[in-house]
């Protein structure tokens, strides 16, 4: 596999192999790759995992157990492009477990990573030559929590 040059590294007080196995479960094409151990040059108790490496539908992520110094926030998320409502409902779904909505297709999963769960069609939509329907389609999409693509196209054609 070639190596991606820039990936995400994620902040985890204990967590990082819990969260890693959990995120290979929700996505196709996706296994943990390595996992680090603390040594007993610490500064983690040796033996506990240090840095887990894995891939989640073909895009490389590393897991930090660096302890309770940092906590995730929206201002970064990972955004997540849906071919379909169908896709949109069950990443939804799955990732959603123990975690909390928000509004706009993101979510605080249970680990408190948050996402983007985006229909692959908002992109065009909002890139469209016609304001008054992306105006209308914007309006649609901040009233929602999971993004709804027929209710977002209505919008659009409405507008």
């Amino acid at each position: 596999m070639k190596v991606q040059k820039i990936h995400p590294s994620l902040w985890f007080d204990g967590q990082a192999e819990q969260a890693a196995k959990f995120y290979c479960t929700v996505f196709p094409r996706s296994k943990i790759t390595s996992i680090t151990r603390y040594s007993d040059a610490g500064p983690g108790k040796p033996g506990d995992v240090m840095v887990v490496d894995f891939v989640l539908d073909g895009s490389r992520v590393s897991g930090i157990n660096g302890g309770p110094h940092f906590t995730f926030s929206p201002a970064i998320s990972l955004s997540v492009s849906c071919k379909d409502q169908k896709e949109v409902d069950a990443l939804w779904r799955k990732l959603l477990k123990g975690g909390k909505a928000s509004q706009c297709g993101w979510l605080d999963d249970k680990f408190g990573v948050s996402w983007q769960i985006v229909p692959e069609v908002l992109p065009k939509l909002m890139n469209s030559k016609h304001p008054a329907k992306v105006a209308a389609m914007t309006r649609a999409m901040l009233g929602m929590v999971k993004l709804d693509v027929k209710q977002l196209q209505r919008a659009y054609d409405r507008g």
